[in-house]
């Protein structure tokens, strides 16, 4: 094992929660101290966005069967509602004189960590140039003016590229050492909510997956020390090509523009004061991603369409309308073919969204605790999203499982314990209800093997399963139930209930599904006051 396999492992092993203790975290939440969850840059210019996402009549079931509208033309206001329905606000919250805001796209304690901002060329309505999203205004704020031609060349006038960066302050502030991994989570949520709303106006997605984090750094200015001072840094995660997949920019080809940009802004204090944890500052540099190779296109596999799910909503309102649950009422039952629908589509389909944006291999496979299923016996099943992980997933788990096959024919759906699992779901859980209450839960299963080999990985691994927690999000809101994702679970007490004794797969993130109970003390506002 190298240095850097060995430090992302005591990472990995440190920031584990374990039945006798948790990962290490703050004795307590200083809420004078809480950071201010919007990123803004004073000195930008602002461009206000228009709210135009009803006028989008996009079905959701037809873009989780891969079946896009017609391409928008790219301008102002179709990129308004890309934001809007990935990125933007849902709704605010008030209990007492406390109000808070929702987001499109799920967050760990609803922190949002995650930052995005648009790289463009001259569009109608927009100068070329790079742009912050400031989600609590709906506006883009002008970070970078450009007006070299081979700027806008480089784009070619096929689209546009969104980036996406994390403040892990933000998540450390209440999670400690985890946190980390709660951004990285939350990242993969971000990628999954720009394919959803790019495939709605008819665009493709793809993760620019070469990019380095220098480049990334580089390319939304986060480089610039003199633009943040003693604010809160921001760390590059991901680069996304919104638009034709044949013509990506190189983005090698920006850099020289860029360098000639003017740059306008300075970046808002988040808190007073800041806890440092070394052991974040330590995997962020062991995980720092150099220049790589695009991966070679997947071979096309054939999927059956997933059935249709109970609700047929328009992309905008299940956009909208998606929501954290925070209790189940232990009574609601799902029927199997629900489950099915829903788990074919995690499957992945290289036309649809969100695994669009993904050219690299399947890594992730949940495990199902199914409590409350119609038609599907209560017990522990394995869910394969690539068949071809089910020898080495035998070989790891306990050698009594049964391995039974059920569900349909075309889906890698394996029985391996029928039992009720509430009382253990609820114990991996950190002991919370919402594991047995649900109709199931489920943990995400990683090939961490392969992190060991390429510290880099270990964030693709994770970004993996907050794209599978997205697509969760969005098929419950449609099978007419709620869903949370759920980053408190003892890590060992789930392998040691799969039988796993290496380190070769690692449960990274957990769900949870079933019938949710509202908080009546809360109210719900409008996410925006101003009208179109």
């Amino acid at each position: 094992m190298t240095e850097l396999s060995q430090g992302l492992f005591e990472y990995h092993q440190r920031s584990k929660h374990r039945v006798n203790h948790y990962a290490p975290g703050p004795t307590g939440l200083d809420w004078a101290n809480q950071p201010n969850p919007f990123r803004e840059f004073s000195g930008a210019a602002q461009v206000k966005l228009r709210l135009a996402a009803d006028s989008l009549v996009t079905r959701y079931n037809g873009l989780r069967q891969g079946d896009l509208p017609p391409a928008c033309r790219f301008d102002l206001d179709h990129l308004a509602v890309l934001f809007e329905l990935s990125l933007g606000l849902s709704a605010w919250k008030s209990y007492g004189a406390k109000r808070w805001a929702l987001r499109c796209n799920p967050s760990s304690g609803n922190l949002h960590p995650t930052e995005s901002y648009l790289l463009c060329p001259h569009l109608p309505g927009l100068s070329a140039g790079v742009y912050h999203y400031l989600s609590r205004d709906h506006v883009l704020e002008q970070r970078a003016a450009i007006h070299d031609p081979h700027w806008t060349a480089a784009f070619s006038g096929n689209g546009v590229l969104i980036g996406i960066s994390s403040i892990h302050w933000r998540e450390a502030w209440k999670y400690g050492m985890r946190a980390w991994r709660y951004c990285q989570h939350d990242c993969g949520h971000a990628i999954a909510a720009v394919s959803y709303a790019a495939a709605a106006l008819g665009w493709q997605t793809r993760l620019v997956s070469s990019a380095s984090d220098d480049v990334v750094a580089n390319l939304l200015g986060l480089d610039r020390s003199a633009d943040f001072e003693s604010a809160e840094a921001e760390a590059p995660d991901a680069l996304l090509w919104v638009g034709d997949p044949d013509a990506r920019p190189d983005h090698a080809r920006l850099l020289d523009p860029l360098s000639k940009a003017s740059w306008y802004g300075r970046a808002n204090r988040l808190s007073q004061e800041h806890v440092r944890w070394p052991g974040i500052d330590s995997i962020h540099r062991i995980t720092h991603k150099t220049l790589t190779q695009e991966p070679a296109a997947p071979a096309p596999v054939s999927l059956p369409r997933p059935a249709a799910p109970t609700l047929d909503l328009s992309f905008a309102e299940i956009a909208r309308q998606r929501r954290s649950a925070v209790d189940f009422d232990a009574t609601t039952r799902i029927p199997a073919v629900a489950l099915f629908a829903m788990l074919e589509c995690l499957m992945v389909r290289r036309d649809a969204p969100p695994w669009n944006a993904l050219q690299d291999s399947v890594l992730v496979h949940p495990a199902l605790m199914v409590h409350r299923v119609d038609g599907l016996e209560p017990g522990l099943y394995m869910f394969l999203r690539d068949p071809a992980a089910l020898s080495g997933l035998r070989q790891s788990m306990r050698s009594e499982w049964l391995w039974q096959k059920t569900g349909p024919d075309h889906l890698p759906l394996y029985l391996l314990l029928p039992y009720d699992l509430r009382d253990i779901a609820k114990s991996i859980c950190c002991h919370q209800d919402i594991g047995a209450d649900s109709c199931f839960a489920l943990g995400m299963l990683a090939k961490f093997e392969v992190a060991l080999h390429e510290p880099w990985r270990y964030r693709h691994l994770l970004w993996e399963c907050g794209m599978l927690g997205q697509v969760l999000y969005l098929e419950a809101e449609a099978a007419g139930v709620r869903s949370t994702g759920v980053g408190c679970f003892f890590d060992d007490e789930m392998h040691a209930l799969l039988g796993i004794n290496d380190d070769s797969w690692q449960s990274l993130y957990h769900f949870t599904m079933g019938g949710a109970i509202d908080d009546a003390r809360l109210s719900t506002l409008p996410p925006y006051e101003f009208q179109p």
